[in-house]
């Protein structure tokens, strides 16, 4: 196996509400949900930098497509990381992230490792970190 993630799918327990926070509130860009026509094949996928991809699926789908019970989301199983360049980025994001319909975890703050960073969780229950790290600087992937 080569070092890299092409896709990070969650499952989202509202496919619609999903892709209105994700494209409207963090305004990341996609074409909207597709697969439709597939029974349990809808699917909204975002272009994120370096290539990655971030796809929002159904959770009921998601369980049907592994044949695994559907599970609650915990929180603190794994976080998704936003990096940014700028200090000042992380409250931007962070503000954005609470109008489109976050509930901010952990306010942004300086780190035990000298950045500034905050948690936020989606509608879903995803738990986002935003973080400003100096000693990461620069990052050629970050825009």
């Amino acid at each position: 196996m080569k070092p890299r993630i092409s896709v990070l799918t969650i499952g989202v327990a509202d496919l619609e509400q999903s892709l209105a926070f994700y494209r409207d509130g963090l305004q990341l860009p996609t074409e909207g949900i597709i697969g439709r026509e597939f029974e349990h094949g809808a699917v909204a996928f975002f272009t994120l930098a370096g290539g990655l991809k971030l796809a929002i699926w159904a959770q009921d789908d998601l369980a049907h497509d592994t044949g695994l019970p559907k599970t609650p989301i915990s929180s603190t199983s794994f976080t998704i990381g936003h990096n940014v360049m700028r200090r000042e980025e992380v409250d931007e994001v962070m503000d954005q992230a609470a109008r489109a319909g976050a509930e901010i975890i952990k306010p942004a703050q300086d780190t035990f490792y000298g950045g500034y960073a905050g948690y936020f969780r989606d509608p879903n229950g995803h738990l986002w970190e935003v973080v400003w790290n100096p000693a990461n600087l620069p990052a050629d992937s970050l825009g």
